[in-house]
């Protein structure tokens, strides 16, 4: 590190509330990538603020931040000890299982993502603008990553796991010696559509009558799917997408970390950067998707339903984010994890990224031959799919 390492101090943080949320954003701005809402002060805030994020949720605030000499935020990276490995949406139950076999003790852990967000962002934040005491950004962010490898011997936990990372985070982790791990989501990417017509005309004939279909079987049943932002969302609406919420956890045995606070919160604070499609039928709502925008995306998060129509979900979820981005000029739409049928609604194909540390030579080196493989089949794929995408042969769909 160049001269003024001295006067930098890198430390814990267990509440983000002792962080001024001017200098944590100031951070984010300074990454110069499009603004993402889930790595905003406020929304991290909303998150302990409400007990979402707790240690007795399993997901215990742990942030790495590094300070100039007047104590003012030049990087940070937000972390959490987790006694489990849910919430995550980047599943490593099975290298838990094999380090207890082998006699270790997996839990706890250190998460460097944002909870229960698949949503892909930089994780090593930083401002260029501070005085940073003669480093460079590039310093801050080794002394970062340096940070989190420290901090995983420090605890004597067994790993940290930066998930969702953006691919330049990934290629600096892995020459800091971070173990990459590729995976896979489906987003839909705006190519200058006039309209959702213009859209479907973009398909080949066969999606397009599909998604016609679909669209038309849940008008035809009464249901009328709205968009709300800011000042339009109301509590009852809160209400009823809670309701929502915890109907979809409890019918897939999941747990429901957000409470009811937290849609509060995020009402109170970042009512603008969120959209809510609400479904309702003769008055009644009925369903919902949460959907957060930021620069350049609109990120859809949450959904659930109190009454099961077919293609309401499709409708709700995928066809109205759609929509709202080609009339709102947003050029992708990220519809969260899974879903391979997600191909001939539009979306395509993407990669994501994780990096791992893991201290323990043997395990490292198991974890490591596991992810070669796992990249290539990744890889494989990611080819196939491209034999599934609903786009006309004659136009060129850019990813």
């Amino acid at each position: 590190m160049p001269d003024g390492r001295e006067a930098v101090a890198i430390r814990i943080v267990d509440r983000l509330s002792s962080v001024p949320a001017a200098e944590w954003d100031a951070c984010l701005a300074g990454t110069g990538q499009p603004y993402n809402p889930f790595l905003s002060h406020k929304f991290l805030a909303a998150l302990e603020e409400s007990g979402s994020v707790s240690a007795r949720s399993g997901w215990q605030p742990q942030h790495l931040v590094i300070e100039n000499a007047n104590g003012q935020l030049i990087g940070a990276a937000p972390l959490y000890l987790k006694s489990h490995s849910q919430g995550e949406y980047v599943f490593d139950h099975a290298w838990a299982h094999a380090y207890e076999r082998a006699g270790g003790e997996y839990y706890p852990k250190l998460q460097c993502a944002v909870p229960f967000t698949p949503v892909s962002g930089v994780r090593l934040l930083y401002n260029p603008d501070a005085d940073t005491d003669g480093l460079s950004g590039t310093a801050i962010r080794s002394a970062l990553a340096g940070g989190l490898a420290e901090v995983t011997r420090q605890l004597s936990v067994s790993s940290l796991h930066v998930t969702f990372c953006a691919e330049e985070d990934a290629d600096f982790l892995e020459s800091a010696d971070f173990l990459i791990r590729h995976g896979h989501q489906f987003h839909w990417h705006n190519e200058g559509y006039e309209d959702f017509d213009g859209f479907l005309a973009s398909l080949n004939s066969r999606k397009r009558k599909n998604i016609r279909k679909e669209r038309r079987k849940v008008t035809e049943s009464g249901i009328r799917v709205r968009g709300l932002q800011g000042d339009d969302i109301k509590p009852e609406h809160w209400d009823a997408f809670y309701r929502f919420y915890i109907d979809t956890y409890d019918r897939k045995w999941g747990y429901p970390y957000l409470t009811r606070d937290f849609f509060t919160a995020l009402q109170e604070t970042m009512a603008d950067d969120v959209v809510l499609f609400m479904a309702d039928l003769e008055g009644q709502l009925i369903a919902g998707a949460l959907n957060l925008r930021g620069g350049d995306a609109l990120f859809g998060r949450n959904w659930g339903c109190d009454i099961r129509f077919k293609f309401l979900h499709f409708e709700t979820c995928y066809y109205a984010a759609i929509d709202y981005a080609i009339k709102h000029g947003i050029r992708r739409v990220e519809a969260g994890t899974q879903g391979p049928h997600k191909l001939q609604r539009g979306y395509i194909p993407v990669r994501t990224y994780s990096a791992h540390w893991i201290p323990d030579g043997g395990f490292r080196r198991a974890v490591a031959d596991y992810l070669t493989g796992e990249r290539q089949a990744e890889a494989d794929e990611m080819v196939e799919f491209e034999d599934y995408l609903p786009y006309r042969q004659d136009l060129s769909q850019s990813g």
